[in-house]
């Protein structure tokens, strides 16, 4: 009984971890969103004053990535299971909330669309995007650590509610690998020590040999990128093999737009990369580094910085997370009950996949 108590509080400090680290990531990743080259001193002050408990500014708002986030999670603890009518309703249920919270244009037709006809075909909206190639942004890979948590023991089904989470937004395969190749690591996370050192070779080598079981050669073909998944995550390895690797160099070969393929792997990067110490970041705060370093990377800062922090905090638990930093973020106390939420609901559910 001790040890499954033990256990039992190791993972719902994971999921809340998991969680709150997408969620600062999102929060503050969002003020240098396009900036392109983030100044590495302007970042380190930013964080240092955060962490500094006399400090006051306004909260930083969270955005798409979060407000999406949050509608999977609410769906998966409602229906403890993955229900297609239910999500997408709640997609677009939060997308028309005030405040806005800075939607891409693509999706947002798509959620037009999903309340004209009142989700009577919940997939079509999607798959007509861009002349039915469907979309191959971060949008559901952004989403996707409820969907991870939810199924941190099992891998089958991680990919079939991953896959259909995704398709809801994204039809592209690149959308939708993307996705699942985020939920992968944030699983493969989850299930790692955190009193124990990242393996960061066989952590990339596990990824690898997943997307080798989902990549195919049609994918070579489709749009007008062939580079796989497979592909990138063997460029990451031989970054992670050097030392002092410049941003510039880690941006013009792993991406840091919104596409998945340019933005996922750069995620998964920067939580492998930040494991050890940075000469330009000042801290000695696993947690902070790896976000912090996310961020430094410019362009899709806030989303590549809330996939980084899932996956953060679904190895280290909320313990490790600065609560001063996290104080500055908005909803907090929402998307701590939300993961507590989360935990409850994944031991309660006995999963299947669904056909």
């Amino acid at each position: 009984m001790t040890t499954n108590t033990v256990e039992g509080a190791i993972t719902l400090s994971k999921f809340r971890g998991c969680l709150l680290g997408a969620l600062m990531g999102d929060c503050l990743g969002a003020p240098f969103e396009e900036e392109g080259r983030v100044s590495l001193k302007v970042l380190q002050k930013y964080f240092d004053k955060m962490e500094d408990p006399s400090f006051k500014s306004p909260v930083k708002m969270y955005t798409d990535d979060t407000a999406m986030t949050k509608s999977v999670a609410e769906s998966l603890i409602q229906n403890l299971a993955f229900n297609e009518k239910d999500m997408a309703k709640r997609f677009v249920t939060e997308y028309f909330k005030e405040p806005r919270r800075g939607y891409g244009g693509s999706v947002v037709e798509v959620f037009k669309k999903l309340k004209a006809s009142k989700l009577e075909d919940v997939w079509s909206p999607a798959r007509q995007q861009f002349s039915g190639s469907g979309s191959f942004g971060n949008g559901a890979a952004m989403r996707i650590s409820p969907v991870a948590l939810f199924c941190h023991n099992n891998r089958p089904l991680l990919i079939d509610i991953a896959t259909k989470t995704s398709l809801l937004t994204h039809s592209n395969i690149l959308g939708v690998n993307g996705a699942i190749l985020q939920a992968l690591a944030v699983q493969q996370s989850f299930n790692l020590d955190p009193n124990k050192p990242v393996d960061v070779t066989q952590f990339i080598s596990n990824l690898i040999e997943e997307m080798s079981k989902l990549e195919t050669s049609d994918d070579l073909s489709i749009d007008e990128d062939p580079t796989t998944y497979q592909t990138q995550l063997k460029e990451m390895q031989e970054l992670l093999n050097e030392e002092n690797v410049p941003n510039e160099e880690v941006v013009k070969v792993l991406g840091n737009d919104i596409r998945a393929l340019y933005s996922v792997p750069t995620a998964i990067y920067s939580f492998l990369r930040a494991q050890k110490p940075l000469k330009f970041i000042e801290t000695d705060n696993l947690f902070r580094r790896i976000i912090q370093y996310s961020i430094s990377l410019g362009g899709d800062t806030d989303t590549i910085g809330s996939m980084a922090g899932a996956i953060a905090g679904a190895y280290l638990g909320d313990e490790t997370i600065n609560r001063h930093i996290l104080s500055h973020c908005e909803a907090v106390n929402y998307v701590t009950q939300l993961a507590t939420d989360l935990h409850s609901a994944a031991n309660t559910a006995s999963p299947k996949p669904t056909p």
